[in-house]
């Protein structure tokens, strides 16, 4: 049986880029609930602007088109708003894997060259052996469940102290949905 050649466009009515991907649940069921290991809940409009918020965040704390940014996090809700509001300002979404050696974690991270790197707090014991090994990394975000932990490692921000800071969650115009 032949393969058929698809065209671009032929079998969606929008090109698959990761702006896209919301497009339908936003439009057919924008209260509909995300839920994330039965601890967080949201509607897909609030996701979009809590997408929209981080967005705004990271370019505040200066992330440029093309930079890269590292996330060092669990497959969390807030894996899931990176994963989406890094590539949509332009920049370089990095996932870091915490199940990698530390040296292979520090070769990712200068091999990408990382500008920035949002960590969970569970992390910081492995940041911390070779952070100061990191050759592009200047500014870091912190992700914690329970307060700040104890470290001597500045953050530029807390995660959802960002995005509270971010504003209303609206997208830059360049920033499309």
């Amino acid at each position: 049986m032949a393969e058929k050649n698809h065209q671009p466009g032929e079998n969606y009515r929008y090109p698959l880029i990761i702006n896209k991907l919301l497009a339908t649940p936003l439009m057919d069921s924008p209260d509909r609930e995300i839920v994330y290991s039965d601890r967080h809940r949201y509607t897909y409009k609030d996701f979009v602007k809590r997408i929209a918020m981080l967005a705004n965040g990271l370019a505040t704390l200066g992330l440029r088109p093309g930079e890269t940014v590292a996330v060092f996090d669990y497959d969390s809700h807030r894996y899931l708003e990176c994963f989406f509001a890094v590539p949509m300002m332009g920049s370089v979404l990095q996932t870091v894997n915490w199940r990698l050696s530390t040296d292979q974690i520090r070769y990712a991270l200068n091999h990408a060259e990382a500008k920035m790197i949002i960590i969970h707090a569970d992390f910081l014991p492995v940041l911390e052996t070779i952070i100061d090994q990191l050759e592009t990394v200047k500014t870091y975000v912190i992700i914690t469940e329970n307060g700040l932990p104890d470290t001597k490692r500045g953050f530029a921000a807390e995660y959802e102290a960002l995005l509270e800071s971010a504003g209303s969650g609206s997208l830059r115009s360049t920033w499309k949905m």
